[in-house]
């Protein structure tokens, strides 16, 4: 394919992209497409199947533990002492199931699982996404930009793109969790879906995307910060959540709350506290509204809990709601994790550089440290931080055999070593997978996937805020 035929396909892309939503907003009047491959990633049906037939298990263990109350409290009261954030989870925890009034919300889990297939290990969990699994979407988009460049454009790879209707499914998912909610109060007014969303946030448009599939159904959508909803909600009969010149509220989905910035505000002197915005957040638990995600799935989701349960063997992961049977797949899916120990170093040192990978709690990027800046960062450590630390044994999935083209910011980048992550979709409700038309999503509680690509040689892979790309997925075979 000669140059001039290439950028004639990256502008009409960028064009695509553009019209059907794959963007970020740039400034209040702008947007910028999001950055994407040409071609899509390969995988085998075998993996692709066993990761869609068992991701489900994942979501069910990731529910169990969300609501066993005790077990959190004893799993992350250890880390609060160097995370004051989640100290404060902890606190708002406590206040939702310490104390009445009981927590009345009905948990709605939308999960995102990411992997890597590791080229010896094959598909392991890199981690679990429980608030703000954002671009959910765009997976979707990026798939329908693949297949509409095999139309279009006769140099494309012309395999079976594996379908990815994600944008359907989680709308059918949340869908059914508010028209539960609206039935029991045999409500006959609109049914209301709140999300809680950052201010000034650029990562918009898969979030409207979602709210435009949800009118669809008949749905009214809300937007609110949570300092836009001080002082707002109240309380109808029955534990009804109602919102202020707007009405009772069904659903609440939390795209926002998974950092101290989200929370913060300021008093007529000036002084900022999070205590105010919190307790919003608590009083929507109090209610009998569906929500995602429920402080307890984030906490069940954190890096900690995740080191906690791939520590696990199969047996004690069966006191979360898993047959043996099932623990099984779920312990092969899990990556391992270890704890930060005075030993740590020693088993560092002892290690080839690229073994582990060190993580603290942060959501995002930037939270992750990797070769000769592990060993710097152990000796830092105080004693009294370890636990909020973990070390995972690093993946290495299998790049690409050949280049790949990329769009970002306009240009084509060339890529010799393009590694996919694989985000998987499930959706539970009050811990049963949710159900579209009385029969389960396509398998049970699974909602499409997100994958996003970036080279082998970096370590920050975030579409949004590292170097990833969004890609879909191609059999291989």
């Amino acid at each position: 394919m000669n140059s001039n035929s290439c950028l004639k396909i990256k502008d009409d892309a960028i064009e695509w992209t553009l019209t059907h939503g794959m963007a970020f907003k740039e400034t209040q009047y702008s947007a910028r497409h999001a950055p994407f491959t040409l071609t899509p990633s390969l995988i085998s049906r075998g993996h692709y199947q066993h990761l869609k037939d068992s991701v489900h298990l994942l979501g069910k263990l990731i529910h169990y533990v969300s609501e066993e109350h005790a077990f959190l409290y004893d799993a992350i009261q250890p880390i609060t002492a160097s995370e004051p954030f989640f100290e404060a989870l902890l606190s708002m925890h406590q206040q939702i199931h310490g104390s009445p009034p009981l927590a009345q919300r009905m948990p709605l889990l939308i999960m995102r699982s990411d992997f890597m297939d590791d080229r010896d290990l094959g598909p392991k969990l890199v981690e679990f996404n429980g608030i703000a699994a954002g671009m959910r979407p765009f997976g979707q988009r990026v798939h329908q930009l693949h297949h509409y460049l095999q139309q279009q454009w006769p140099w494309q790879p012309m395999g079976e793109l594996v379908d990815n209707p994600a944008i359907e499914q989680l709308s059918a998912g949340i869908a059914q969790a508010t028209l539960k909610i609206k039935q029991e109060f045999n409500d006959t007014g609109p049914a209301r879906f709140l999300m809680i969303v950052q201010e000034n946030e650029d990562n918009v448009f898969d979030q409207h995307l979602l709210e435009l599939a949800l009118q669809q159904k008949g749905i009214q959508t809300l937007r609110r910060t949570f300092s836009e909803l001080h002082n707002q909600l109240t309380t109808g009969a029955k534990h009804r959540l109602i919102l202020a010149g707007v009405g009772s509220i069904d659903t609440v989905y939390l795209r926002a709350g998974y950092q101290y910035a989200d929370y913060e505000s300021s008093d007529i002197n000036g002084n900022k506290n999070c205590q105010t915005l919190m307790a919003i957040r608590v009083l929507i638990e109090q209610h009998r509204v569906a929500v995602n995600a429920t402080v307890g799935q984030q906490l069940a989701t954190s890096k900690r809990m995740q080191m906690l349960l791939s520590s696990q063997d199969e047996m004690a992961l069966t006191q979360f709601g898993l047959t043996l049977q099932q623990a099984k797949i779920v312990k092969q899916l899990l990556g391992e994790m270890r704890p930060v120990t005075q030993e740590s170093d020693q088993l560092v040192a002892e290690s080839p550089v690229d073994t582990w990978v060190l993580k603290n709690q942060g959501e995002g990027g930037g939270h992750c440290l990797f070769g000769a800046d592990i060993p710097q960062k152990l000796a830092e450590l105080e004693p009294a931080q370890y636990q909020a630390w973990s070390l995972m044994r690093r993946l290495h999935p299998m790049p690409r055999a050949t280049q790949t083209l990329v769009v970002r910011s306009g240009e084509i980048q060339t890529i010799d070593d393009l590694i996919p992550e694989i985000g998987m979709f499930t959706i539970h409700i009050d811990g049963e997978p949710a159900m579209v038309n009385g029969a389960t999503l396509d398998s049970p509680s699974y909602a499409g996937y997100l994958i996003r690509s970036k080279s082998a040689m970096v370590t920050e892979g975030g579409v949004h805020s590292g170097q990833g790309v969004l890609d879909s997925l191609m059999f291989s075979d």
